[in-house]
């Protein structure tokens, strides 16, 4: 069930309630559970917030924590497999969804009380219609019972006496076929009920084709605090990184984020006129500007920035002499020395870092980068904190990243919760070092792959397995981050023309003991959206090929799979998909 007036039907019925918040492990759920946590502070609400990483964590959270509590919210998990049929709740407990995966289930969808989902249907692709795909019919109860009903007259028959076969005879011949009239019924039933089940199964398959993503948790959650008039710049602030992670992990499409945006500047530019009285130096400010495809350049080096910026490498060839060349010409060209480039960013001459932008944006098309500008806010506070939203996405995605031995999911998620308050901007400054470590650990691992060749082709798609453990790709974001890399700098150096329309399989093994490996599909670079097909793929090459893979993740197109297993998974996969 849906609910639009989240004020009436959301908010006011969780006041003065005990809440249980289920969060799940990703930058624009973690953004958004702070807001939530801002309002619930706000109104002195009693609330237990617990961080999961997949189903089986819902599950163990739920079971845990359920206690008395009445009330449970669901963000960015949940949305995609049916709540109640998977935590068995008591019918008196409700959940609030609100879930940026697509597609929803259509259990949640359709339930009329226990399940309510915090959306608006008229933004929701091809939802089936409630009669296509749920029958209400007891034809098995009917069947039954007239077949009962079937056995019993003949035995009655084969028992009875000459009186009742001489009564038998002198009934009607409408009597005599009602037998024979009633099987051919329960037949066409049965024949009515196949095809309506054939047809339910191809359109659920339609529907839940594709994974994709919705509209950011955090951006609605935020127009909640607007519509309570709680909103300030800080929960503004953490609703644009929510949204932004979206663009920069290719979530959604472009064309998405810059319609979300003229919203975003919208209550920005409200803001900004509403404290403009009480503004000193250490208020933050919120700007709108057009942005570089650079990564975190103002806290780096820009030849390192552009180096190990996916969109830049890939255009340039970065891990190449001639694409090492060609960036040295670029500089040249704006004007920028090597001394002033290989320096940070922060500590470049005045002048050049003011027209830094206005060159780099001139020779875009000549050196064929056209899409390195993109429109992005800025946050700035006190004399010298100035941060884009991307830099925040990056700090967060490394603190998120950071498990270790003695440093469990459950501290890196609080670790990125405490990284959203300017008080806290030690845990982001250093998050941001961290970051710099992933992404050049990222390019080198794609520059020594590409150049030994490492990317090996099915013929219907690419794949990449690394078959040591590593600190970096080991984990969800890390792997994703290296195949979509991997991908746009295997098709870059490709002479195939078939190469854009494939897509890549990446591997890297998470527990060597236990023979597991954390297996990520991503699309073709030549697909504008950003649907991805895997989580079906994944699930019927498995059944096919009888291979052993949890599908735990919200994110369908990651799995975990056995090493053992995965020849023959990929094998049935290449068929698949032939």
């Amino acid at each position: 069930m849906f609910i639009q007036d989240l004020r009436q039907d959301f908010y006011n019925r969780l006041v003065g309630k005990r809440l249980l918040i289920i969060v799940n492990y990703d930058i624009d759920a973690i953004c958004g559970s702070k807001i939530l946590q801002s309002l619930f502070k706000y109104d002195h609400m009693l609330y237990s917030v617990v961080p999961i990483m997949g189903i089986a964590g819902l599950q163990r959270a739920y079971n845990e924590h359920q206690g008395d509590v009445k009330f449970v919210i669901l963000v960015n998990c949940g949305g995609c497999v049916d709540v109640v049929e998977l935590l068995q709740p008591e019918e008196d407990v409700i959940f609030f969804i609100c879930d940026a995966h697509r597609p929803l289930d259509v259990c949640n969808i359709y339930s009329d009380r226990q399940v309510c989902i915090l959306g608006d249907p008229a933004l929701e692709e091809s939802i089936p219609a409630f009669e296509s795909i749920f029958c209400e019919s007891d034809d098995e109860g009917d069947s039954e019972h007239e077949a009962d009903e079937d056995d019993g007259a003949n035995d009655s028959g084969a028992g009875g006496s000459d009186e009742e076969d001489a009564e038998k005879n002198e009934r009607p011949p409408a009597q005599k076929l009602s037998r024979l009239e009633r099987h051919e019924q329960r037949v066409m039933k049965q024949r009515q009920r196949r095809t309506w089940e054939n047809e339910r199964d191809r359109i659920m398959f339609e529907y839940t084709q594709y994974g994709f993503y919705g509209r950011s948790t955090a951006f609605t959650i935020f127009e909640l605090a607007w519509k309570l008039s709680k909103d300030n710049m800080d929960l503004l602030w953490w609703a644009i990184v929510g949204l932004t992670e979206q663009l920069i992990l290719g979530k959604i499409e472009s064309s998405a984020y810059t319609l979300e945006i003229e919203n975003v500047q919208s209550h920005v530019s409200r803001l900004t006129n509403k404290t403009n009285d009480q503004t000193n130096m250490s208020a933050s400010k919120i700007n709108f500007e057009n942005d570089l495809h650079l990564v975190l350049y103002r806290h780096w080096t820009v030849v390192e920035s552009m180096r190990y910026s996916m969109y830049c490498a890939c255009k340039l060839r970065l891990w190449t002499l001639r694409g090492e060349k060609r960036l040295h010409e670029l500089l040249v060209e704006m004007g920028l020395p090597l001394a002033q480039a290989r320096q940070m960013f922060s500590s470049m001459d005045l002048v050049l870092r003011q027209e830094f932008y206005k060159t780099i944006e001139k020779l875009a098309e000549k050196y064929g980068i056209p899409d390195i500008v993109y429109g992005s806010f800025t946050l700035s506070y006190g004399y010298r904190n100035r941060y884009s939203a991307a830099d925040y996405v990056y700090g967060m995605l490394a603190i998120l990243e950071s498990v270790k031995k003695d440093k469990t999911p459950e501290d890196c998620f609080l670790e990125a919760l405490d990284s959203l308050s300017r008080n806290h901007r030690n845990i982001m400054v250093e998050g941001i070092e961290n970051a710099k470590l992933l992404l050049s650990s990222i390019f080198k691992q794609v520059q020594s792959s590409l150049e030994s060749h490492q990317v090996l082709s099915t013929g219907t798609f690419f794949y990449y397995i690394l078959n040591e453990e590593n600190s970096y790709f080991s984990y969800p974001y890390g792997l994703t981050l290296l195949a979509k890399f991997m991908l746009n700098g295997h098709v870059t150096t490709s002479r195939s023309r078939q190469a854009p329309e494939l897509p890549l399989i990446a591997s890297c093994p998470v527990d060597l003991e236990r023979g597991l490996c954390l297996l990520v599909g991503i699309p073709p670079v030549r697909e504008d959206s950003p649907k991805n097909f895997f989580g079906k793929a994944f699930e019927q090459a498995a059944s096919k090929s009888n291979a052993v893979i949890l599908q735990d993740f919200f994110e369908t197109s990651l799995i975990q799979i056995r090493q053992n297993d995965l020849a023959k998974f990929l094998d049935a996969l290449t068929v698949l998909l032939a």
